[in-house]
């Protein structure tokens, strides 16, 4: 069975190994909505490791970090996914949902779940409406880029 935990970025090999799923998950999304500017490509480690939000890994039986989602609570009571990323080798194994379930659970005196990602980036639209997410607009962030960002209530 897969695990959950938050994951120390103060300790430099947890950094490293996020920072190398990130850029995998992440150069795949930049190729699927056609923009290869995504925030989380233009982090350093350092950037990585001051970060604010709360993260928290996925691992198999031997360890590796199979995927890693990053929370913030930007008000009181709204719960914003600003990260989610599962490495190429563990796609279609259900990890994304495992850590939406995660948050859900951890976190479930929120009144709402916020969540955006590309317009094109069919997967993660169809796994966020899978889990209770409504779109609740669209925003063009670069030329023939969209963001979708979705809401969630949670109470659901």
């Amino acid at each position: 069975m897969n695990t959950i935990n938050k994951l120390n970025l103060q300790d430099e090999s947890t950094v490293n190994e996020l920072w190398s799923l990130q850029h995998k998950a992440y150069r795949l999304e930049a190729e699927l909505i056609g923009f290869r500017e995504i925030p989380p490509l233009m982090e350093t480690r350092e950037m990585l490791s001051s970060s604010k939000e709360g993260f928290y890994g996925c691992f198999d039986k031997d360890e590796e970090l199979m995927g890693a989602v990053a929370v913030e609570e930007e008000s009181p009571g709204k719960l914003t996914i600003t990260r989610m990323m599962v490495g190429p080798d563990f796609f279609r194994r259900g990890i994304a949902s495992h850590l939406l379930e995660y948050v859900f659970e951890h976190f479930a005196g929120m009144e709402q779940f916020i969540v955006s990602t590309g317009k094109k980036n069919t997967p993660a639209v169809s796994l966020y409406s899978k889990h209770g997410f409504l779109p609740t607009g669209v925003e063009e962030v670069a030329p023939g880029v969209e963001l979708i960002e979705f809401h969630r209530s949670g109470s659901l």
